[in-house]
């Protein structure tokens, strides 16, 4: 198991994984817009976030950092942008993990599943750290 970090970005997202992956010499860097993403029927996609990126990955010397563009309407604080990101193969762990992390912190989305994960949720923990629970 790793714990991998999650950068949040405003609006600018794509030029900052363009500009890593320069430096850390990484060839084409996988980007996903919210626009590229599958239509949800109760959801509609608002026209300012198709062109943002909501995931993208890099990874910088043996390690995942992965990148996002805030949704339109969003909090977004410099310097808070980073969270800790859990991805495993374990079910059971996530949950586990998640339950835990998420007494006297505040749930940012329930675990569920989304179009790209059996098992997706966030939190900030009582110390405000944020984390992100991801079933690979």
């Amino acid at each position: 198991m790793a714990v991998d970090v999650y950068m949040n970005f405003n609006g600018n997202c794509r030029e900052a994984v363009e500009y890593y992956a320069q430096v850390f010499d990484v060839k084409n860097p996988q980007i996903m817009t919210f626009g590229e993403t599958p239509p949800h029927p109760d959801f509609t996609l608002p026209e300012e976030a198709k062109n943002l990126i909501m995931h993208a990955r890099l990874n910088i010397l043996g390690s995942n950092v992965m990148f996002s563009d805030v949704f339109p309407g969003m909090p977004f604080i410099a310097g808070n942008n980073i969270s800790l990101s859990i991805v495993i193969k374990d079910m059971d762990e996530i949950k586990s993990l998640y339950n835990k992390l998420k007494d006297g912190g505040t749930v940012e989305m329930e675990l569920q599943e989304t179009f790209w994960s059996k098992c997706y949720g966030s939190l900030k923990d009582k110390f405000g750290i944020g984390w992100q629970f991801n079933y690979e």
